[in-house]
Order: C-alpha cells, then structure tokens, then sequence
C-alpha cells in the first residue's frame, strides 16, 4: 500500500507539474501576443482602428495608453513598460533614441499632424468663415488649447497664434488641456468657447459636427509625428511587426482617413487636401 501510494502521489505530482508548465507555455504565449503602445492623444481615434485592424489580421491584441507625449516621454525615461511609443512630434523620440531607450533603426516618422479652430455646432459664431477673427469676437472668453510645455499641438497652436498677430490680445483667454483631447473636450462641452485642436479630432466621434477652419499650414512649425520601438519592450518581434503595419497601404490609408498626412503625401507637393496650404482654407469638418 505504501509503494502504491508513492505511485499515486508521484503520479498526481507529474501531472500537477505538467498543468503549471502548460499554464506558463500558454502564458508565455499569450504576452508574445499583445502589445502595449503609448499613443499621443491627437492619435487615440486612428489607433484604435489601428490596432483593432491589426487584431484581426494577426490574431495580436493591441492595449492603447492614450495622453500627452511629454508625460508618455517622461514615463519611458523611468521604465514605463511599453512596447511603442507614438510621439506628436520627433523631438521625444529622438532625444529617447540619443538616451539609448530606442531599439536601434526603430525611429519612424509615421504621419504629420494639422490644426483647426473649432467651435461647436450650436455656436453663433461662424468659425468657417471668420478664421482667426472668430478668436477675438467678445462672446469667445475662453480659448482651449494643449498645454504648450507638455504637447507639440499646444506649441503649434501659439506659435501660430504669433504668426497671426493676435497672441497677446487672446493669451489672457487661453485654458490649457493637459494634452490635445483635453482641450477638445473643454470646447465640446462648452468649457471654452472655441479651440485649437488637431484636425483627427475635428473629425472624431461626436466632433465632426462641429464647424471648423484649418489654420494654414505655413503658420506653424510642422507637427512631424514619429514612432519609436522601445529597448525595454517585452516583445520586439511583435512591435516591429507593428510597426510594418503602421508603414502599409492599409495602415496610411487608416491615418488619412483620420485627418492626418502620410510621409508618401509629403513628397507630393501638389496635394494640399490633408496637409494645408500657403492660403487660408475655410470649411467646416466632415468625417
């Protein structure tokens, strides 16, 4: 009975160890398929048909961190784990590359951004047909922009108020969104009467109703965003097989269709329809 009894524990202590190396394989597994990215916030709507596109392609889950690039940049520095980061500009990357943070060859510049003046719908001001002049109309108190210390689109939204000649009669109005969408989501709920937004969130969910003008591109440095693979990653193979999706035809054509322009566009001088112009373009958003 003893003997038997040693068979039957040995038995039952193999199988216990066949379970747990079986959990941990599938484990494994399943982190190889699934991705962490940091995405700046002017970027959350395409991603996400990004990622969901991607999913159905490859089997991998996508988990999208949406926010401001400073803070994404800051985290990183710190060990944040991620396995991707989407910056709203080229700066964060590259100076994460020069740290060593970046795995070698990764940094990609994936889209250029633009900005509008928006207002919503219900608005009595004519936005569209104003442009800048809508900004200085006494029913505009407050003006929604991204904080311009933690966000690219914050920077491009005052330096184009310079350009414009009307920085200091509006910087007592301006109301600062810790990132793009933040200060989307002041003027849509009527927070501020008008903002400076990216034009992907002009053409957003619950947005593109809204009357907009495209501030001309000339206006502003432009908002190059770039994309880097992570050092610290837990799963590179997957991330730059990510990133592959990113630089397709089906991925350029996502982020086109989320108002942004392409580095194949950039080459091609004649299009304006994403990009802007050298002369104001006034029209209201479409999604």
């Amino acid at each position: 009975m003893t003997f038997k009894r040693k068979i039957v524990h040995s038995s039952f202590t193999l199988l216990a160890i066949s379970v747990f190396l079986f959990t941990e394989s599938t484990s494994a597994r399943a982190q190889e398929r699934e991705i962490r990215v940091a995405v700046a916030a002017d970027l959350k709507f395409a991603m996400e048909e990004l990622a969901k596109e991607f999913e159905s392609q490859t089997g991998t889950r996508v988990e999208v961190t949406s926010g401001s690039s400073g803070n994404f940049f800051a985290q990183i520095q710190s060990g944040a784990p991620f396995d991707l980061f989407f910056s709203a500009d080229v700066e964060y990357p590259r100076k994460l590359e020069a740290a060593g943070l970046v795995g070698p060859g990764t940094l990609f510049e994936y889209a250029q951004g633009q900005i509008v003046i928006w207002t919503p719908a219900d608005e009595p001001l004519d936005v569209s047909r104003r442009g800048w002049n809508a900004l200085l109309d006494p029913r505009v108190q407050r003006i929604a922009i991204a904080n311009p210390a933690l966000a690219p689109y914050g920077r491009a939204a005052v330096a184009a108020l310079q350009k414009a000649g009307i920085y200091e009669q509006v910087k007592t109005k301006l109301v600062y969104g810790e990132n793009i969408s933040q200060a989307a989501q002041f003027a849509q709920s009527g927070n501020a009467q008008a903002g400076i937004i990216a034009l992907s969130l002009a053409l957003a969910p619950g947005m593109k109703n809204g009357k907009a003008w495209e501030i001309p591109a000339g206006m502003y440095p432009p908002i190059e965003q770039a994309a880097v693979v992570l050092k610290n990653g837990k799963n590179k193979s997957t991330a730059l097989a990510f990133m592959d999706f990113i630089k397709s035809a089906s991925g350029r054509k996502i982020l086109q269709k989320h108002g942004f322009a392409v580095p194949a566009e950039k080459q091609q001088s004649n299009d304006s329809t994403l990009r802007g112009s050298s002369r104001p373009r006034k029209t209201e958003s479409k999604g």
